[in-house]
């Protein structure tokens, strides 16, 4: 960073950022953490998970700020156990979107993460599991889905890739749902204009803190948005070609405590 003050703000995904495996912080991570809180900063979690899937692990970090969930549609108050801001997904408009994309490739599969502090993830017929550690629910049918409301759709295609799932995704729907790639098997719809730059720079807000006082860290395209937010955008060694393309720097991959690498230089 070109400012001669440490960030102000730390911005930090989770899978494959900050998480180990098995849903764990390291202790080198939590450590550096630690020392830039104790030198005034706010860490704030941007992660693609809703509420429910995270609790879990900002627990474990004894976290007490806010948290950007949901790939930006929600913000958590983890101290009050509540949230803040809340975008519903027009449950019309995103079968909308699932009919043009299978008109173009076939069937998909999709899941839904429900809205509100205890909602459920929802898998329809074909979907398959890709996180061992996040609870989810099978359903029978696809119009079980739409049972309650929701904040996103995750899909997955029986042949195609996730970079090619997003593109078809982004060029037969794009213009009614906001496209993107999360991590491995993990493409997704969200209302259109929601992502982690508009959730971060709304508990950003709460905090009267500014972008230009900001660092962030990702590791997978749906980062993009945060890393042009935030004055200076850190990529793990581990990320996504095209988070790596947008990048101010990068660093370890996320089993190589490579958050903890620049916190240790901002705050030394």
């Amino acid at each position: 960073m070109t400012s001669a003050l440490p960030p102000a703000l730390i911005a930090t995904d989770l899978d494959g950022t900050l998480l180990c495996a098995g849903d764990t912080v390291s202790a080198r991570s939590y450590a550096a953490l630690a020392r830039a809180r104790a030198a005034g900063a706010h860490h704030i979690v941007v992660t693609g998970r809703p509420v429910p899937q995270v609790r879990h692990v900002l627990d474990g970090l004894g976290y007490a700020g806010l948290a950007v969930c949901g790939q930006g549609a929600q913000l958590y108050d983890t101290a009050r156990g509540a949230l803040l801001h809340s975008v519903s997904m027009d449950r019309e408009l995103a079968e909308v979107a699932l009919g043009k994309i299978e008109a173009e490739i076939g069937e998909v599969y999709a899941a839904v993460n429900q809205e509100g502090l205890y909602g459920e993830t929802l898998m329809g017929p074909g979907y398959r599991v890709w996180h061992p550690h996040l609870p989810m629910v099978r359903v029978r049918r696809r119009d079980d889905l739409w049972a309650e409301p929701i904040i996103k759709v995750l899909l997955q295609h029986p042949r195609l890739g996730d970079d090619e799932l997003t593109r078809v995704a982004r060029a037969v729907a794009g213009d009614l749902v906001n496209v993107t790639m999360a991590g491995e098997h993990t493409v997704e719809l969200q209302p259109p204009g929601v992502d982690k730059a508009l959730g971060l720079a709304r508990a950003a807000e709460v905090l009267e803190l500014a972008a230009a006082r900001a660092v962030a860290f990702g590791d997978m395209p749906n980062d993009v948005p945060m890393f042009a937010w935030a004055a200076h955008g850190v990529a793990m060694a581990n990320a996504h070609r095209e988070l790596l393309a947008v990048a101010d720097e990068v660093t370890l991959s996320n089993e190589a405590d490579g958050v903890a690498v620049v916190l240790e230089r901002l705050y030394a």
